[in-house]
């Protein structure tokens, strides 16, 4: 199954897009925060990360796409559907705000935040944040920023590199927040422990 798709934009419609690829037409459901940054128009090129998945009813079975505009809000989609209580179209429903505010909320066990997100009761509201409380760092870091390129740092940063481009720092930044972190903190030496220091490090600056 494809995991990316790029093509012609047809219509938009209440829960996503058809596009058009390959001479064939392609339903894609969009959760509510990615489909407000979407500004194409019909007519016009557009490239989605998917995410598929197969709803079988009796003997029958149907590929239902969800869109995404980054490999990393794909990610946290993947996430939530880690969670037990939570199925494809509540995941899609439930991103109805930013990433990294719904990261951050499930950082801090915000479930009165969980709440407000639509489909999101109490009992699912305990269940992500008791699933995902402490794994979410590399969401929490989401910002409006553009790549580049620059020198190295230490291999076991890479993947942490890799998570900061994926978000559209730019390299020299993305690489600049980790040698700070590093410097501040030495004893880190996993790339989930690093992305949670970063973190810590850029909300304390903005306070």
């Amino acid at each position: 199954m494809f995991s990316h798709i790029r093509g012609k934009l047809l219509e938009r419609t209440e829960s996503g897009v058809v596009l058009e690829a390959g001479g064939l037409a392609y339903e894609i459901f969009l959760p509510p925060c990615v489909a407000e940054k979407m500004s194409a128009a019909p007519g016009e090129e557009v490239a989605l990360e998917i995410h598929a998945v197969l709803h079988v009813e009796g003997n029958t079975g149907r590929f239902a796409f969800y869109g995404f505009t980054n490999t990393v809000e794909r990610e946290f989609f993947e996430a939530l559907l880690s969670v037990a209580s939570i199925g494809p179209r509540s995941a899609a429903r439930a991103f109805s705000a930013p990433m990294s505010r719904i990261a951050s909320a499930i950082d801090r066990g915000d479930h009165a935040f969980l709440k407000t997100l639509p489909g999101i009761g109490q009992q699912k509201a305990r269940d992500i944040v008791a699933k995902l409380q402490g794994k979410v760092a590399k969401f929490l870091l989401i910002q409006e920023a553009q790549p580049a390129a620059a020198p190295r740092i230490p291999d076991f940063a890479d993947e942490a590199l890799a998570v900061l481009l994926q978000l559209e720092y730019r390299r020299s930044e993305a690489e600049r927040m980790i040698r700070t972190t590093l410097e501040s903190a030495p004893d880190i030496a996993d790339p989930e422990t690093l992305l949670a220091e970063i973190y810590r490090q850029k909300a304390s600056a903005s306070t």
